[in-house]
């Protein structure tokens, strides 16, 4: 197995340039997840190491190969698709098989291989079946299977999840992350999820706009992001964002009438500030100000939507049997210690 790195990798069709200069290196057996809203480049970007998508400039290299102009077949990379692309008349044990056997490999080592493939994913009982008599789950498990009889130096995963229901999108996360600790393989994993993201990655490249925002290991993109918009994608629910000013050497918050003490280097006297909060370091009193708008009862744990005076909307994860309710005037405060500042122009983080 081997890492990949990409060196100012750009891809442009026609005039529109949709990858900007993506420097990014991937370590020997690494699951990295290039997440980020849609349109943001992270499949094109994953589609250019497979080879699928021409690369316009810059270098992209698996180990110490330079495969940049290399034929996908030659690269070494073995993709699973969102759709299974399964061929429906052959059985699982075929379908995994088929592409050993286009390439002339001998049938006893295909046989090898498959059953392999098949131990790992749990598959020996649905060898014989057709794709028709499988789950969406099975299928996707086929899938990644005849990816892993390639004996490919790298994975590269295009949102595989994207069409499985919730509880079976649970089900294979568990599937892979178990699959990627058995194999030690490179893979790259694409997603538009970030829940995924925070429970597969051992690294996240966060994506807008083609460029790269922010790389890092799950937590450490939760704890301390670099800008409003990491700060926002990474965390669900997102992060609470209030509008402040930097007044006497504090922060004045007009939505809810509080001045707060934030240990950070403040921009100058009257500047505009993004103040972050997370839902889980919110509290709420009742009576007050803010007026409860919806409450997301989940079991354990409620999400409630406030309302503030001047309209800003935050979201509070509530614990234990007392929780508010819709309608409810409520009081919000939270954790100064825990708030993060964004410049309000580049919406850069302040530290």
């Amino acid at each position: 197995m081997t890492g990949v790195t990409l060196n100012n990798v750009i891809k442009k069709y026609g005039d529109v340039q949709v990858i900007h200069g993506v420097d990014l290196e991937i370590e020997d057996g690494e699951f990295c997840v290039f997440v980020g809203p849609s349109g943001c480049g992270k499949s094109t970007l994953l589609r250019m190491v497979a080879g699928l998508e021409e690369t316009t400039g810059g270098k992209i290299a698996i180990g110490d190969r330079d495969v940049t102009r290399m034929e996908p077949a030659d690269r070494g990379v073995a993709m699973v698709f969102q759709t299974y692309a399964l061929y429906p008349h052959m059985t699982v044990k075929q379908n995994m098989g088929f592409g050993l056997k286009m390439n002339g490999y001998p049938k006893a080592e295909i046989e090898t291989k498959v059953a392999e493939a098949s131990r790992i994913l749990k598959l020996d009982e649905y060898l014989n079946r057709k794709p028709a008599a499988l789950s969406g789950g099975q299928r996707q498990r086929v899938s990644i299977g005849r990816a892993i009889v390639r004996g490919p130096e790298v994975f590269l995963f295009d949102e595989p999840l994207s069409n499985l229901d919730a509880e079976l999108r649970v089900e294979m996360r568990v599937e892979i992350a178990r699959l990627h600790k058995e194999i030690g393989a490179t893979m790259i994993y694409v997603t538009h999820d970030q829940v995924e993201a925070m429970t597969l990655a051992d690294k996240i490249v966060v994506l807008r706009a083609g460029k790269i925002e922010q790389v890092g290991a799950p937590l450490d993109l939760y704890r301390d992001p670099d800008n409003k918009f990491v700060a926002g994608f990474i965390g669900s629910p997102s992060m609470n964002f209030l509008a402040g000013k930097v007044a006497d050497g504090k922060v004045y918050l007009p939505s809810l009438e509080q001045t707060i003490t934030v240990d950070v280097n403040l921009p100058p006297e009257g500047s505009e500030v993004s103040v972050g909060i997370r839902p889980e370091h919110c509290q709420l009193t009742a009576g007050g100000a803010q007026k409860v708008e919806l409450s997301e009862a989940l079991g354990g744990v409620s999400y409630t939507h406030v309302v503030t005076a001047t309209g800003e909307k935050v979201v509070i994860e509530e614990r234990g049997v007392e929780r508010m309710r819709e309608g409810d005037a409520v009081s919000l405060s939270f954790d100064t210690s825990e708030v993060m500042l964004f410049d309000a122009q580049t919406e850069l983080r302040l530290r």
